[in-house]
């Protein structure tokens, strides 16, 4: 400010047009991302809570007024969530056994996604064999190709192996899924990881798998927790293999195949579909932010002290 003061007139000028622009500028940007923050609130946010008010609202007042996007105190009404978790042999749709299924799947699948691909990108990142670079670029191969191409090999290969039907062997088939991409995911994190903090751990006689349980494991505990939250979310979500494993065994059907059920009938009223959406939602967004805190917890937690 006082170079600007001192300088000769024609230069404070142009000095002070420059200020303004600059500030005109980080104006507008500054407009435009609350603008497009609220754009993507509004878009995201609204039918969520549209299915919610569909959801907790008697069927009658959503045929007289679909589109009101508000519920008063007394239309509060909880018969459309009863009606989801009530059992099939009184009348319900009999959601609690299909999120018991999808919770057994989902867990299975993580836990096993992770107890392989942790080892598996430390190796990748880390270790020098011959045709690395091959293997690391093989491993999203599998994305390649439609989910469809690998439904019938694995349908029929787990009808031979008598695991049709099964929860854990649809929890494989989403295994040999996940594992790739979790590997492709933590290999860029593990490759952030100092070299020397490995070597120094080695020094004191670590062998390599020490330095990934007590050095490198901790310091990933970020990349962990995000990749099985998203694996965690395929095998919430899936519906296309699970169609093909659990079509006749309706006990054993995951939460997915049971809001098809309701999707699929004109029999359902809408409210009714609405408490299944908002049940098959919900768990997954208490995930992410119970997940979002431990993620920030292991950023902050995961700095080298020197």
């Amino acid at each position: 400010m006082t170079a600007v003061l001192d300088a000769p007139a024609e230069q404070r000028g142009p000095a002070r047009r420059r200020r303004r622009a600059r500030s005109t500028d980080e104006k507008v940007w500054a407009t435009v991302r609350v603008l497009t923050i609220a754009f993507l609130l509004l878009i995201t946010v609204v039918p969520f809570w549209y299915m919610i008010v569909l959801s907790v609202k008697p069927i009658q007042d959503v045929l007289l007024d679909p589109g009101r996007i508000w519920v008063t105190a007394g239309e509060l009404s909880a018969g459309a969530y009863r009606a989801v978790f009530r059992s099939t042999d009184d009348g319900g749709q009999g959601f609690l056994v299909f999120l018991r299924n999808s919770a057994i799947v989902s867990v299975i699948t993580t836990g096993a996604t992770l107890l392989a691909a942790v080892p598996g990108a430390y190796a990748v990142s880390r270790l020098r064999f011959g045709g690395r670079r091959l293997v690391s670029g093989l491993f999203l191969v599998v994305y390649l190709f439609p989910p469809m191409i690998l439904a019938i090999p694995l349908f029929v290969l787990f009808t031979r192996l008598g695991l049709r039907g099964s929860l854990v062997g649809l929890a494989l088939v989403y295994v040999a899924q996940t594992v790739p991409v979790a590997i492709f995911m933590m290999r860029n994190y593990f490759e952030t990881i100092p070299d020397s903090l490995e070597e120094a751990g080695l020094v004191d006689g670590l062998t390599h798998l020490g330095v990934l349980r007590r050095i490198s494991l901790p310091l990933a505990a970020p990349s962990v927790v995000a990749t099985g939250l998203y694996v965690f979310m395929i095998a919430w979500n899936e519906f296309l293999f699970a169609l093909l494993f659990l079509l006749e065994r309706p006990d054993r059907w995951t939460v997915s195949l049971g809001l098809s059920r309701l999707s699929g009938s004109i029999e359902v009223p809408s409210t009714v579909l609405m408490a299944g959406s908002v049940v098959l939602t919900v768990p997954i967004v208490v995930l992410f932010f119970v997940a979002e805190r431990r993620l920030v917890e292991g950023l902050t937690a995961g700095g080298e002290k020197g």
